[in-house]
C-alpha cells in the first residue's frame, strides 16, 4: 500500500510503501512519554521502502531496554514525531507514526507489543462518555 505523511506544519513529508499487516501498538513506557498518550502506532518499513520528499528533520538518540541505540525522528519546527529508526545499522528500517500518515483511517492495528506496560484503563474506553467534536 502506497501511504504519504507530513508533520503537523508541513515542514517534513514523505512517502512509502507499506504492508498493513506490519501496523502495530506499543505500550511502552517510552512511547507513552514520546507521544505523549498511553501508546502509540507504528508501521515497520523496510528502508528501500520509505523517502523523505521534503525537509530535513531532527533527530533524538535513546538507548532501548534491550540495549540497542534508537533514532527518534522529528520536525524542528512543530515537534511532530514521524519515525524511529534503529542508529546502528546499515539497512535501515523505519517505525513509522501511523498518526502522520494520510491513510491512516485504513490502518487497523494487528498487534500489541510491551502490554506489560499498557494502562489498564485502556481496555474500558468503550464505556467512557464520548462526544463528536470538542
Amino acid at each position: 500500500m502506497e501511504v504519504t505523511g507530513s508533520c503537523h506544519c508541513g515542514a517534513v513529508q514523505f512517502e512509502a510503501r507499506i504492508d498493513p499487516n506490519r501496523v502495530g501498538i506499543c505500550h511502552c513506557t517510552d512511547c507513552q512519554t514520546f507521544s505523549g498518550s498511553a501508546f502509540r502506532t507504528s508501521v515497520l518499513v523496510p528502508g528501500e521502502d520509505f523517502r523523505l520528499i521534503k525537509g530535513n528533520p531532527s533527530t533524538y538518540e535513546k538507548t532501548a531496554e534491550s540495549g540497542k541505540r534508537r533514532e527518534l525522528v522529528f520536525c524542528g519546527r512543530c515537534g511532530t514525531h514521524v519515525y524511529g529508526t534503529t542508529a546502528d545499522t546499515k539497512t535501515p528500517r523505519y517505525s513509522v507514526r501511523v498518526g502522520v500518515l494520510a491513510q491512516r483511517q485504513q490502518l487497523r492495528p494487528v498487534a500489541q507489543v510491551w502490554c506489560r506496560s499498557a494502562l489498564p484503563w485502556l481496555r474500558d474506553l468503550a464505556d467512557v462518555h464520548r462526544v463528536s467534536t470538542q
